[in-house]
């Protein structure tokens, strides 16, 4: 979409627009082409989501503060990683929480599902009707979602979602000037999972999350599928380089615009050699210059 937008015109000015916070390491690769500016503050009388992990898969330990919360007149959102049971894939599902939750809460409160598998029109009738107390979705409410009543998330299986992805699920409540709760339920197994929800505990930054992120994951191949994994660079590290390699980029460019006028004397200059003789001859005097 970038692209074509740029072939538009006589280089038209372009702003791309992104509500993910973007590490800088990651976006001087990325878009080392553009300038990037970041907004960091929150909108005013916004309150830091106190964030809990809380260990295991059940709602017992918590179970006392929803209530007190829904009598309280406020909306919660349940969060889990599947739709469905599945053979292949062990996890909390939102088919079977919601039939639980609607079980329980039964005459008291109302307790809706939002999933993926719903077509369009199914799913927008349960979020423009959301009057039900406790919505329990996959994470389709990622973004897009705005209940300024709704303060209290609790999200199943927190360790099988990425750090930036719970920041941004998070970040649906506390979106008015109530303070928001989040409950991370994780059986995390290894020490790895815990220190990365319980970095969510003490941090609200979302640059600081998909920073810390980036590094303990690695940000995988820039122009293949992988998605995570340390990058292979022979010379260099974007995490501890990253104000040389912003440097270096702003002298590549300095180079290759020196590159295209050199061109363009030399073209004037012998406009009747050929084409690689001419290449020959700029890279000879670009190594001078050297």
């Amino acid at each position: 979409q970038r692209e074509a937008i740029s072939e538009k015109g006589e280089h038209p000015h372009i702003m791309v627009m992104s509500a993910t916070p973007i590490p800088r390491t990651y976006a001087l690769t990325l878009y080392g082409d553009m300038d990037v500016s970041t907004i960091k503050t929150m909108p005013n009388g916004r309150k830091k989501v106190i964030t809990r992990f809380v260990k295991g898969i059940s709602m017992k330990p918590i179970l006392k503060d929803l209530k007190d919360y829904l009598a309280s007149g406020g909306q919660c959102y349940v969060v889990c990683p599947l739709v469905s049971e599945s053979e292949a894939i062990e996890g909390r599902n939102a088919s079977d929480i919601s039939k639980a939750m609607a079980s329980y809460f039964k005459g008291q409160y109302e307790v809706g599902l939002v999933h993926g598998q719903m077509n369009d029109e199914e799913k927008n009738q349960v979020m423009d009707a959301f009057k039900i107390q406790v919505l329990v979705s996959t994470t389709v409410i990622e973004v897009g979602v705005d209940v300024s009543n709704a303060n209290m998330m609790v999200i199943y299986n927190a360790e099988r979602f990425g750090l930036s992805q719970l920041h941004q699920l998070r970040g649906r409540v506390g979106r008015s000037k109530e303070q928001g709760y989040c409950y991370l339920l994780s059986q995390a197994s290894n020490s790895e999972q815990k220190e990365r929800l319980e970095f969510l505990e003490n941090h609200h930054d979302g640059f600081e999350v998909s920073e810390y992120d980036l590094k303990i994951r690695g940000p995988g191949d820039l122009l293949g599928q992988k998605q995570s994994g340390v990058p292979t660079f022979m010379i260099g590290d974007i995490f501890k380089d990253y104000h040389i390699l912003e440097i270096t980029r702003k002298d590549a460019y300095e180079a290759l615009n020196q590159h295209q006028d050199d061109e363009k004397i030399i073209k004037s200059k012998y406009n009747n050699i050929l084409e690689e003789e001419i290449k020959n001859i700029i890279w000879n005097e670009i190594k001078e210059k050297i």
